[in-house]
């Protein structure tokens, strides 16, 4: 919000303009910023959550300029986007509304930046995947009217929400936005109503936007793909023949689950299919060594047995490693040879407990322990060498990073990355000017491709304060590297925000409280949870005697055993600082059980919390818990 809202005011310099902000509801101390920084504001703050239709209205209704323009919080305008826009509509008389050109927060150009109404053959194509293999096509393509030059001029259908211009004259016309949409489907409602009002609407891509996408809800959900879907039920209830509105509402319904569907399976191949993969290799490895074992020795194993220990040991050795932190990321070789000694460890005291009968080998397991280890590391070598930047190798996963700005802006930026950040191996200068402005810089602002190359830089900050956005859009698109990031620093800002993709969500450089979310951390706190909880119930009948409360402590072991609750979270506070924490699940414990003595001070039990999550360990989960045992029943 303040990266936009810092563009939107340089663009409108020498316009006569007025901004509103219409906040639903937010607790990310959005509000407190605005009314902080830019008082110019009119803010409404609302006190539930209307939907973006209701919120925009609120504003519109206010407005007394001659054209409205909505505009999303996570784009970034250039300094003559308004001017330019306001010129083509002056001069266009029949322009209802008008979109610009888009692009992402790795300079992409998003396709959404101009699309047509989609019909239901339209959205048929576009459901299934059939644009996007002809997306030249006239008939095919013309969900994002992918045929037309994104360069040029165009009369279009539908405008996108995050910028959407719009003539005062023809709003009180057509009306305003349809207040049955919650939340997508809204744009296109109101961009055929324009059409349908004698009006038309333009793409102009003489000017661009930063839109980050995918803030407010991100498209690989499930979640997404219902919303939005049943959005384009409502618009063809509304605006096509009965008979056309039900054949798309069938096309809609089809592709709700047919999308939800491979959004829940391309979320789990994602996340099993090298677990999977690693298990298959495992058991025939173990197969294959038993096999020889048999052959060499002249011995022959029971059948029964092989078929069922076979397995079970490729599992323990499978979860040996994902408990040692081997499908951590970034992948780190010495973790793999820590879960397959662990792995045979465990192999090892259950195969000294079973009968004589169903123990076969320990040179076996032995050979197996040794052949996971080999496996582990070679493949994760050439994940390395082969695959993308999820499977690199490294204990730290540092960067190179370079910094554009002047003297003043880049070492201010570089204390924030490097107190928040220590995953960072070089950060380097480069001048905003095009010449270096001094030897502390490796290059100037027109070297910046040349800088990236030589220094093999991971990520680019740019200072907004010394550079325009314009410029930094510009940059970006030239730049247009698949494995480069992008962020920006605002002035006077303790952060730096930029976002890469459309799943994920803006990266921040603040101090580094995450420790608390870190997949080891995660798992370790689960399973001293439901370890600690299980062993707690399972001797309820003796312990539970020593309880005043007996049914709150039964209930809260059995929250924390299904993982409703863990034994220890964040002490309850609206304090702004913890606004940003990141989630963990409610405690039957809190931080503040760390102090000495109890306190109501919300600075200290803010700062508390904090501690934990940047401190956190199991150690000190296992000490919350044993000097408050007795309050198990609060």
């Amino acid at each position: 919000m303040e990266q936009c809202l810092n563009s939107t005011f340089k663009a409108l310099e020498g316009l006569e303009a007025e901004v509103f902000v219409v906040d639903n509801n937010s607790i990310d101390g959005s509000v407190d910023m605005v009314r902080q920084k830019f008082p110019q504001v009119h803010l409404i703050a609302n006190v539930n959550n209307p939907g973006f239709s209701v919120a925009n209205n609120q504003a519109i209704q206010l407005a007394k300029g001659d054209f409205i323009l909505l505009l999303n919080p996570d784009t970034v305008v250039e300094e003559d986007t308004f001017k330019q826009v306001v010129d083509f509509m002056d001069s266009t008389p029949d322009a209802g509304g008008l979109g610009v050109k888009m692009v992402d927060g790795k300079g992409e150009f998003l396709p959404e930046s101009k699309r047509g109404l989609p019909t239901p053959a339209v959205a048929f194509y576009k459901i299934f995947g059939i644009s996007r293999l002809f997306p030249n096509s006239k008939k095919f393509g013309k969900y994002h009217l992918s045929y037309l030059n994104k360069d040029e001029i165009h009369e279009i259908e539908i405008l996108s929400g995050a910028f959407m211009l719009m003539r005062k004259t023809a709003l009180d016309k057509v009306g305003l936005l349809d207040e049955t949409f919650f939340m997508y489907g809204e744009d296109i409602d109101l961009s055929y109503r324009l059409i349908l009002g004698g009006y038309k609407n333009y793409y102009y891509p003489k000017t661009r936007i930063i839109h980050y996408k995918g803030e407010s809800t991100k498209k690989s959900s499930v979640n997404y793909v219902f919303v939005f879907y049943n959005a384009m039920i409502i618009f063809a209830k509304k605006h096509f023949s009965q008979k056309n509105a039900k054949l798309f509402s069938f096309f809609i319904n089809t592709a709700i689950y047919f999308r939800a569907g491979l959004a829940i399976f391309n979320r789990l191949i994602k996340k099993l299919f090298l677990p999977l993969f690693d298990f298959l290799v495992l058991l025939v490895g173990l197969i294959l060594i038993t096999n020889q074992y048999q052959i060499i020795q002249d011995i022959s194993f029971p059948e029964k047995i092989l078929q069922f220990g076979l397995p079970l040991y490729a599992i323990l050795w499978l979860l040996s490693q994902l408990f040692s932190g081997g499908y951590d990321k970034p992948h780190q070789i010495g973790k793999h040879f820590v879960g397959s000694v662990f792995g045979t460890g465990i192999i090892l005291v259950i195969y000294a407990l079973l009968p004589k009968d169903y123990q076969f080998s320990r040179l076996v397991i032995l050979i197996g322990g040794a052949f996971t280890f080999i496996y582990y590391a070679l493949s994760r070598v050439g994940l390395h060498f082969v695959a993308d930047d999820r499977f690199k190798l490294g204990g730290s996963g540092s960067k190179n990073i370079v910094i554009v700005g002047d003297n003043f802006e880049s070492e201010r930026v570089k204390s924030i990355i490097t107190k928040a950040n220590s995953n960072i191996k070089m950060v380097y200068f480069v001048s905003n000017t095009p010449e270096k402005l001094s030897n502390k810089y490796v290059g100037s602002l027109n070297q910046l491709d040349q800088v990236i190359d030589i220094h093999k830089i991971q990520e680019v900050i740019f200072c907004a304060k010394n550079i325009t956005a314009e410029e930094i859009i510009s940059q970006m698109i030239k730049l247009d590297s698949k494995h480069l990031d992008f962020k920006i620093s605002q002035p006077e800002s303790s952060y730096v925000i930029g976002s890469s993709t459309i799943d994920s969500q803006g990266d921040l450089y603040v101090m580094d409280i995450n420790q608390i979310n870190k997949p080891a951390h995660i798992r370790n706190k689960r399973i001293i949870d439901f370890g600690l909880a299980l062993i707690l119930v399972l001797s309820s009948p003796f312990t539970i005697w020593f309880f005043s409360s007996k049914k709150r402590y039964l209930t809260n072991l059995m929250n924390v055993l299904i993982g409703r609750q863990s034994f220890v979270g964040y002490a309850n506070t609206q304090h702004s600082t913890n606004l940003k924490l990141p989630k963990i699940k409610q405690g039957i414990f809190t931080s503040t059980a760390l102090l000495d003595h109890p306190s109501q001070d919300v600075e200290i039990i803010s700062r508390m919390n904090l501690i934990y999550a940047k401190n956190h360990t199991t150690l000190m989960d296992l000490k919350i818990i044993w000097q408050n045992k007795k309050y198990l029943d609060h």
